[in-house]
């Protein structure tokens, strides 16, 4: 009978069994993986995709079966050439690296293996893994490591700077109300630039404190209008600035100084981007749904974590630094320190917490995530 379930007897144990693992164990192992499952036929048609094919390609398995893959993925990605290179030498291959870009999905840092299946339709399957969270940890650790050379040298630099330069200042100081004009100019200049070093040493000093921040129930959105609130009358008057608030977002845990601290910094990076009158800056809020880090032991949890976005429609970030923006004493700006992203890299950090960007002409992203607080993190994972 074509089409009809398969009689399970219960009081024959070992049918029962085998059943089980001809056709309910298989679909049920596949279901289970974290990678994403697709097969396609020799006319690239899907034949079958896992939930979590669904959620990396962010479609159906009801629209996407029986279609082919090119509807989704643009038939010149490097997908397409794995494919083929996959059935021409019958053999697995890899890799671990691929950009799928098109005008309905990009996918950055994606590990892709395909493997012939040696059915007569010639199938192959793909696994493909998003790799851009492991990208993201490994640009936060780089910044950590560069960030605790910075704490290593910072009490050294405190103690040997910051003494011999308040004699410096002093000695200073009192030449310029003993001598001439003249000479009380050069004795101003070398004070001036006494206080100059005090403050470079000082900024430094802030990466040497390692201990951890009180933290607590804070109202980002509270938080963000008080940022606003300074950046509208100072910093940010030439540009347009723009909130767009999830109202539904419940606190996060947090130190509610150091995040204004974290914002008031990217606004003003942002504004100091920006071009005039011309110049906008979009402050954004949401809900970022299964992001993980660590709690190995807690794998059936999915929390959630609040995203503060903060966006400017400047000229980018020079390519050159794309890579090591968050270490210290990087930047493109004429006369900068370079501490300012170092520094809100080890806050939000400090607050169990990431920050990426995304950055191209017209269109640069900074996004701090945060874990909300305590008692809604436990709900919808339980």
């Amino acid at each position: 009978m074509t089409g009809a379930a398969i009689p399970l007897r219960p009081t024959d144990e070992t049918a029962e069994s085998e059943v089980w693992e001809a056709l309910v164990l298989p679909n049920m192992l596949i279901e289970a993986l974290p990678s994403a499952i697709v097969v396609v036929d020799r006319e690239g048609v899907c034949c079958l995709l896992n939930a979590a094919a669904e959620d990396l390609l962010h479609v159906g398995r009801r629209t996407l079966l029986g279609r082919r893959l090119s509807e989704v993925i643009p038939e010149d990605s490097p997908l397409f050439s794995l494919i083929e290179q996959c059935r021409l030498s019958r053999s697995a291959v890899s890799d671990s690296e691929m950009l799928i870009d098109g005008p309905r999905l990009r996918l950055e840092h994606i590990s892709v293996e395909v493997a012939p299946l040696g059915d007569p339709s010639s199938s192959v399957v793909l696994s493909m893994r998003d790799r851009s969270l492991e990208h993201r940890m490994a640009r936060q650790g780089a910044a950590a490591e560069a960030a605790q050379s910075v704490r290593s040298m910072a009490g050294m630099l405190a103690h040997e700077i910051k003494n011999p330069l308040a004699g410096i200042r002093g000695a200073a100081q009192l030449l310029e109300s003993k001598v001439g004009p003249g000479e009380a100019a050069l004795a101003a200049l070398i004070r001036e630039e006494s206080d100059r070093i005090v403050g470079l040493v000082n900024g430094v000093e802030i990466f040497a404190d390692d201990r951890a921040p009180v933290l607590s129930k804070v109202n980002v959105h509270e938080a963000l209008d008080h940022v606003c609130k300074v950046a509208r009358v100072s910093f940010a008057r030439h540009v347009t600035l723009r909130e767009h608030y999830d109202p539904s977002l419940p606190p996060l845990r947090g130190n509610r100084d150091l995040l204004i601290q974290i914002f008031l910094n990217l606004v003003k990076n942002a504004a100091e981007a920006s071009d005039g009158n011309k110049g906008e800056i979009v402050v954004t809020t949401a809900y970022q749904a299964g992001f993980r880090i660590g709690e190995r032991n807690k794998a059936h949890r999915q929390p959630r974590r609040i995203a503060v976005t903060i966006a400017d429609n400047g000229p980018g970030v020079p390519e050159a630094l794309l890579g090591n923006l968050f270490d210290p004493f990087v930047t493109s700006k004429p006369g900068g320190r370079g501490l300012g992203l170092a520094l809100v890299a080890k806050l939000v950090r400090a607050q169990d917490g990431v920050i990426e960007f995304s950055s191209k002409p017209g269109a640069t992203r900074f996004t701090v995530l945060l874990p909300i607080s305590d008692s809604q993190s436990e709900e919808g994972g339980s």
